[in-house]
């Protein structure tokens, strides 16, 4: 069975995407009270052993790491991927965010879109969700990094991933990054391109 590591998932009560149904489902959180598989910062993977996990999902973790520790964790990735796997990123699309806000005269504090949670702003998307952060007290959650289509496709090349696809879509950036070419499995589950 398939396994994909869940970085910064923060519970298994929230589901992954319906690619990895079947697939057995570490989740790696720093903290204990989610009651994660493995409890570890993303930033010592590399410490680990090499090479156990067909998958890693992460979801809008990135942007909470400085740009230093970004490298870290992506280099975390490459280490405990099998030969085969891949590394499933979502990250906020800033390039996106500030071509709409410059396009329609936004300000910083102005809503860019209304979401499940509430309207959230310019500076919510740039920096984190301000409310959520404000609630929870943990300065964590606030984006300390941001991500273009380009600059996360360099940084993953330079991190020594060689087959990178990426999809921009509401507001955010998905990139599939591997270490060697995609085989037809992860072509088919991916819904891949021939490359």
């Amino acid at each position: 069975m398939p396994k994909v590591l869940n970085v910064g998932g923060n519970s298994k009560r929230i589901s992954l995407p319906r690619i990895y149904d079947g697939w057995k489902h570490i989740l790696l959180d720093i903290d204990p009270a989610c009651k994660p598989d493995v409890v570890l910062d993303a930033r010592l993977l590399a410490t680990i052993a090499p090479a156990q996990f067909d998958a890693i999902y992460c979801a809008h973790n990135l942007e909470h790491y400085f740009r230093h520790d970004v490298i870290k964790v992506l280099l975390g990735f490459h280490h405990v991927l099998t030969p085969e796997g891949f590394a499933h990123i979502r990250v906020p699309d800033l390039a996106l965010v500030m071509r709409i806000a410059v396009e329609k005269n936004l300000d910083i504090n102005d809503v860019l879109y209304q979401s499940a949670l509430g309207p959230i702003t310019v500076c919510d998307v740039i920096y984190g969700f301000g409310k959520e952060i404000e609630r929870s007290g943990q300065d964590f959650f606030a984006h300390k990094n941001g991500f273009s289509e380009k600059s996360l496709v360099n940084l993953l090349r330079s991190m020594g991933f060689t087959h990178i696809f990426h999809r921009c879509a509401d507001l955010e950036i998905k990139a599939f990054a591997f270490k060697q070419r995609p085989n037809p499995f992860a072509v088919n589950l991916l819904n891949l391109p021939p490359h």
